[in-house]
């Protein structure tokens, strides 16, 4: 099942997936993901390298290349047991299939893997994964805005995401909540984003650590009258985060997404406000089905 589900995933996505792959970064990726695969079976290059096979074929892996090679596939597989997103499956095997490459130019000539490590490097600090750039419903706070928007009306719900650009998992998580924010955002319930590894105040003061090792990013909190109700991850006395999967699915359950939309829609209707800005079929009200019956039409076309 650790193979078959990413590989459904990867399928099920295909077009999508077809598309940012073909951006630089990704390409780029690609490339030195199969540098030494490359190097091994490219004859006239293969020719000259050394070998510990006993046929002495150096256009052939030996069998500790095949042992490191099935070893960081096996903790491949279990880090895309934890994968949200395509992206994050993609992004794990490209992440050690470069240190299967390290590994292995290292242990065949340590001239090319020191090349290999300073491409790693470069690569690293002048390339950066592509943002999200698709549509949603989301304010971005700044140090200076942030409290004043969560004061402004004590009946509106807020669910803020605390990131930071350079985190991969904020970057990945990115496409999830934007989703959600076409699904959920009303006039009573309203999403937003704060970048604490641009304000580092917002951090201290909404005690959200931007230190890789907190394992706190992202964070996603409730807000209710301007005050915390709720956070995953949830954080240890430690100053450690509570290990969380940050799915749609969790996300919705654990945040009542689905009763707090019925109440932000109720809420709207009293105040005249416009009720939804869903790109998406509406929420079913699994509190009053009868409205149905009734055939009321859904607030989603009203807008329209």
């Amino acid at each position: 099942m650790a193979l078959l589900t990413p590989l459904f995933a990867f399928l099920y996505h295909l077009p999508q997936v077809y598309k940012w792959l073909l951006k630089p970064y990704y390409v780029a990726s690609l490339f030195m993901s199969v540098a030494f695969l490359a190097v091994r079976k490219t004859p006239g290059v293969c020719d000259h390298l050394d070998t510990q096979r006993e046929d002495g074929n150096p256009c052939d892996f030996d069998w500790r290349e095949v042992e490191i090679l099935m070893f960081l596939s096996a903790i491949v597989m279990m880090k895309n047991r934890r994968a949200i997103t395509v992206e994050q499956h993609v992004g794990n095997i490209i992440l050690f299939s470069k240190v299967a490459n390290v590994i292995l130019f290292f242990r065949l000539d340590i001239r090319m893997g020191l090349l290999y490590l300073t491409l790693c490097l470069v690569f690293l600090m002048t390339c950066k994964p592509p943002l999200y750039m698709g549509p949603e419903y989301i304010k971005y706070f700044s140090d200076k805005t942030i409290d004043d928007e969560l004061d402004r009306d004590g009946r509106v719900t807020w669910i803020v995401e605390f990131f930071a650009n350079w985190s991969p998992e904020c970057q990945s998580f990115a496409s999830v909540y934007a989703d959600l924010s076409l699904k959920y955002n009303c006039s009573g319930l309203k999403f937003g984003k704060v970048d604490i590894g641009r304000y580092g105040e917002v951090s201290k003061k909404y005690k959200v650590s931007a230190s890789p090792l907190s394992k706190q990013l992202p964070s996603l909190v409730l807000f209710q009258g301007g005050k915390e109700v709720m956070r995953r991850p949830q954080v240890d006395k430690k100053g450690r985060a509570v290990s969380w999967s940050f799915t749609e699915e969790n996300i919705i359950r654990e945040f009542n997404l689905n009763e707090l939309y019925q109440k932000s829609k109720k809420l709207a209707k009293t105040r005249g406000d416009k009720i939804c800005q869903s790109q998406f079929p509406p929420v079913p009200e699994e509190e009053e089905p009868e409205q149905d019956a009734q055939g009321e039409e859904p607030e989603s076309k009203k807008d329209k």
